[in-house]
């Protein structure tokens, strides 16, 4: 007797973080100050980490410029945006203090990055390391539904925060989505979790149903039923929230940023860092060759893995992994990604126009699946290229 094959069921959960979360205001003020940077001389070197917790911003690092930078101002006005900017909150835009630690760049680190005067004559990589990047066709955006909308979700807060539609709550806040999968794709949203900082005058059941009616069901939509479990500010009470409840700093939530547990991670954070360091503009690029991948039809799933030694150019090793779901093999997809894609920190500076004010936005919300023209990084403008190679160069 032969046994009918089962459904294979799991589910998997991501989170997301608002704007207002304190790693997510320091992630913001180092790239805030390294838009700045940018903005003055597009060859500015940054390496510049944040701190925060009750009334206080501690902001150090590494960095090379030939412009100026008021960090203090940069500081105050970032988290002024933010929406820190009611005293009652604990934690306040305009007397919050502010210590700036920051030195040169190391010249060891300068001379393997500058063409021309390192061991090595093209630019080299900012640092040693391995990058990942990741794409699924499961969601138009090419990302996993439980981070995409685990983000949606996080904005959303911040939209009727910052609208007046809900004008009880604060900065703070995160979101958790668990969505069911079977057979491999996503079809129920088993459990949504959403904690939002709020004024202590409001009641628990006014604040779960604005957030079911405002926030979670216009994200939801199809993949939310009766089965569902909601939970909204679990524990009752979320009045004390931001710097003052728990310290903040810049690269702490590295899978908020990327894909939500879906895929590998290098380890190495993106936001304070200019893109000479690898760990960002790789990372960006290695999303952009797996995206366009997925988009040309050539996998389902596609993970590329990139890898560089400090001061050299060239990766060390590219991977492809494409989960059992390639129409190719992925040698080679190997084969047509070092055909197509200038690897080299050099290459991928100038074809992805890394050299502008543009990573405070990628700060909140996530640095992939967004739908903004400063995102080069999410463009399918490789397809027709990946499409036309293999169908010559067929083994």
């Amino acid at each position: 007797m032969v046994l009918k094959n089962k459904e294979e069921r799991f589910i998997f959960t991501s989170e997301s973080v608002t704007e207002g979360h304190p790693d997510k205001v320091c992630d913001q003020i180092s790239d805030a100050i390294l838009d700045e940077l940018i903005r003055q001389d597009p060859n500015s070197r940054s390496g510049c980490e944040t701190l925060v917790t009750t009334g206080l911003v501690v902001v150090a690092g590494e960095i090379r410029t030939k412009g100026y930078v008021d960090v203090q101002k940069v500081v105050r006005n970032t988290i002024r945006e933010i929406g820190y900017n009611d005293h009652s909150y604990g934690f306040h835009w305009e007397d919050c203090g502010v210590v700036v630690a920051i030195d040169e760049q190391s010249p060891d680190i300068a001379q393997g990055v500058d063409s021309g005067k390192g061991k090595f004559k093209a630019q080299g990589a900012g640092d040693q390391g391995l990058m990942f990047g990741y794409a699924t066709d499961e969601t138009p955006e090419y990302m996993p539904l439980p981070i995409i909308m685990a983000h949606k979700m996080a904005r959303k807060l911040a939209q009727v925060r910052k609208s007046g539609k809900l004008p009880y709550l604060r900065p703070d806040g995160k979101t958790e989505v668990a969505i069911e999968y079977v057979d491999g794709k996503p079809k129920h949203l088993n459990t949504v979790v959403v904690a939002t900082q709020h004024d202590e005058q409001v009641s628990l059941k006014r604040i779960e149903r604005d957030i079911l009616k405002t926030v979670i069901r216009p994200v939801a939509g199809k993949y939310m039923n009766k089965k569902t479990k909601v939970f909204v500010n679990a524990t009752g009470k979320f009045v004390k929230g931001g710097p003052p409840a728990d310290a903040g700093l810049t690269g702490r939530k590295i899978i908020v940023d990327t894909y939500g547990g879906h895929g590998s991670h290098g380890g190495g954070c993106f936001s304070g860092k200019d893109p000479s360091k690898v760990d960002r503009s790789a990372s960006y690029m290695a999303r952009y060759i797996a995206k366009n991948v997925v988009a040309a039809g050539l996998a389902k799933k596609c993970e590329v893995q990139l890898a560089y030694v400090i001061g050299f150019a060239n990766p060390i090793s590219v991977m492809v992994d494409t989960k059992g779901t390639g129409q190719v093999s992925n040698k080679q997809l190997v084969q047509v990604i070092r055909k197509h894609f200038n690897l080299t920190p050099a290459g991928i500076i100038k074809h992805l126009k890394l050299k502008r004010p543009i990573y405070k936005k990628t700060a909140a919300y996530g640095h992939f699946g967004r739908n903004d023209s400063d995102f080069t990084w999410e463009k399918t403008d490789k397809v027709k290229a990946l499409r036309t190679y293999l169908k010559t160069n067929k083994n």
